[in-house]
């Protein structure tokens, strides 16, 4: 199903040498309610945009970034467009398919990394990646040849595959979960933070496989980061979001671009939305 679906968008693009498009968002819009004043018993209630109106689209085989601090609304336009929240309106279309009319297809395009990526803590890699690639149907010895091949490409000591992720760094488990989420090669992949908390080897063996990933398997990749450094070097084109909205869109040249002069990335992030990129006073969301 996958592959028949990604051929045939491009197969189509081919016929009228245009772009395939891989993700188009429109209009979309999520709240949240929020309780602030009134009484113990009557509670004030008011509903706090955490998407107000975002539409872009994301051509296949790109890496576009979505930039912007926490509490900005990155985590939650990246959950809504993997299916696990409902959007109160707007549209998600993944290769032409609607994400709340054909949400089972939707599911077998994609995968998502986040920043708090769960598994079994009592097993090992082996076992939680293996236990995985059976919900996908992938045959146990080639799963567990391509999770080792992945792990070690990823930096992973051969003998903490086998190992309990309890006892690993927080480092090792996102490496895991990477790993998870490219078993099944989706043709679209969510990368929600995926960096954070990471140390610089570890940052860098993550980044390196992100874009190897892109370049030999042409997958399409959304990724949400408050990482300059990270932004510039794997996205080809980047969103500036603040206060649930895009502010800016474009190549981190056409950015810095758009304020002149010697500008860096973050003196176009803060001129073109008023804020600082690294506030964290808000949860992220």
């Amino acid at each position: 199903m996958t592959t028949t679906l990604a051929q045939h968008a491009e197969a189509e693009a081919a016929r009228s040498s245009a772009p395939v498009t891989a993700i188009a968002v429109r209009d979309l819009r999520m709240s949240f309610a929020k309780r602030g004043g009134g009484s113990a018993l009557r509670p004030r209630v008011t509903r706090v945009a955490a998407v107000d109106g975002i539409s872009f689209a994301v051509k296949k085989g790109e890496i576009y970034g979505i930039l912007g601090p926490n509490g900005s609304g990155k985590s939650t336009l990246i959950r809504a467009i993997s299916t696990l929240l409902i959007p109160d309106s707007g549209e998600v279309k993944i290769f032409g398919l609607d994400l709340q009319k054909d949400e089972a297809q939707v599911r077998r395009l994609l995968n998502r990394v986040s920043v708090d990526a769960a598994f079994y803590k009592k097993l090992s890699p082996r076992e939680n990646l293996l236990y995985s690639a059976g919900l996908y149907g992938i045959p146990r010895a080639e799963a567990e040849a391509k999770s080792l091949e992945i792990l070690r490409r990823l930096g992973l000591r051969e003998k903490a595959f086998y190992e309990p992720l309890e006892e690993m760094s927080r480092g090792m488990q996102q490496k895991v979960a990477i790993a998870r989420a490219f078993l099944a090669s989706p043709v679209i992949v969510l990368l929600d933070e995926p960096t954070t908390g990471l140390d610089p080897k570890s940052r860098r063996d993550v980044q390196e496989f992100v874009l190897e990933l892109r370049d030999a398997h042409d997958a399409t990749i959304i990724l949400t980061t408050h990482d300059m450094p990270e932004a510039e070097r794997l996205c080809d084109r980047i969103a500036f979001i603040h206060g649930g909205r895009f502010v800016a869109e474009g190549s981190a040249d056409e950015l810095r671009a758009r304020v002149g002069g010697n500008a860096t990335l973050e003196d176009a992030f803060i001129q073109l939305t008023g804020d600082d990129l690294h506030s964290d006073d808000q949860e992220d969301t």
